[in-house]
C-alpha cells in the first residue's frame, strides 16, 4: 500500500532523516586504513543507544536474507555493493566502501547510502562514486508533482548508459516512512512519463548502485552480502526523498 504523508508527519520524517544523515557523516569521518568494521558498525550502534533510536536492521529478514541481519549498518566493500554484513575485517588502503543505514526515530524511518574511498584512492573508483552521486541527483530532480515513476527510473539509467555502466533491476528504491521498506517499488531504470503519478506526500527511498563490470551479482556465503559476479567493485548513493508542493525534500541531506 502506498502511503501519502502530511506536512506534520513529514515534519517527522525529516527529523529521522537528519538523524540518518548524521549518522553518515560520522561513519564517513570514522573510515580510515586499520578500522574495523565491527568498529563501525558499534560506532552506528552507540549513536542509536544515544538518540533512543532504533534499527531497522538487526531483526530484518527478507525472503532473500539467510537470517536476521543481526547489525546495524550495512557495510559493502570492493566488489560487494549491497547488504554488506559486517564483519571482521580492517579497511585497507585503497577500499571502496559503501555505507547503507537506516533507523526509526520515535517511529518514523529513513534510509540514506554514501560510498567512499578509504586512503589512496584509483581515478575509475572516484569516477564511479560521482556517477551514482549524479544518478541520484538526476532522479531527485525528476521527483516532482505531476510527473511520474518512470521519470525517476529512466533518468537514473540514462546516467549509468551515458557511463558505459550496466543496469540490475533486481534491487532499488522503495517506499519509505513508518516502515523501512514500502511501496512503491523505484527501479534504476525505466521509461519516461510512465508508472505512478507522484503526488505531494510520497516519500521515497531512491538509490542508484551501479557495478564497473558486470551487472550480475551474487549472494556471499554470509547470507546477505550482495558481490559483483565478475569481481568488479560496485558504488552505491541513496536519499530519503519527499514529493512535496513545491518540489522534492531530501530528508536525508549532509552538510
Amino acid at each position: 500500500m502506498i502511503e501519502l504523508f502530511n506536512a506534520a508527519e513529514i515534519g517527522r520524517l525529516r527529523t529521522a532523516g537528519q538523524f540518518v544523515a548524521q549518522v553518515l557523516e560520522a561513519l564517513r569521518d570514522a573510515a580510515d586504513v586499520g578500522v574495523n568494521l565491527l568498529e563501525m558498525d558499534a560506532l552506528a550502534a552507540r549513536m542509536i543507544a544515544e538518540r533512543g533510536a532504533e534499527s531497522c536492521y538487526v531483526d530484518y529478514h527478507p525472503s532473500f536474507g539467510a537470517m536476521p541481519f543481526g547489525k546495524v549498518l550495512c557495510t559493502s566493500v570492493n566488489d560487494a555493493v549491497l547488504h554488506g554484513l559486517p564483519h571482521d575485517y580492517r579497511l585497507q588502503d585503497g577500499d571502496l566502501l559503501s555505507l547503507d543505514f537506516a533507523c526509526s526515530v520515535e517511529g518514523w524511518v529513513a534510509d540514506s547510502a554514501t560510498s567512499l574511498v578509504v586512503g589512496t584512492p584509483r581515478p575509475e573508483d572516484l569516477e564511479l562514486i560521482a556517477t551514482t552521486e549524479r544518478a541520484l541527483a538526476a532522479a531527485i530532480e525528476q521527483a516532482q508533482p505531476g510527473h511520474r515513476l518512470g521519470d525517476i527510473s529512466h533518468a537514473i539509467g540514462s546516467v549509468a548508459r551515458e557511463a558505459g555502466l550496466g543496469i540490475n533491476l533486481q534491487f532499488g528504491g522503495h517506499g519509505v516512512g513508518r516502515t523501512m521498506h514500502g511501496d512503491p517499488h523505484v527501479p534504476n531504470d525505466g521509461r519516461a512519463g510512465r508508472g505512478l503519478p507522484l503526488q505531494p506526500g510520497l516519500v521515497i527511498a531512491i538509490e542508484p548502485w551501479f557495478l564497473l563490470g558486470t551487472d550480475e551479482i551474487y549472494t556471499d556465503p554470509d547470507g546477505w552480502t550482495l558481490r559483483s559476479a565478475d569481481g568488479s567493485r560496485g558504488a552505491h548513493s541513496e536519499h530519503t526523498v519527499a514529493i512535496t508542493e513545491d518540489g522534492p525534500e531530501v530528508l536525508t541531506a549532509r552538510t
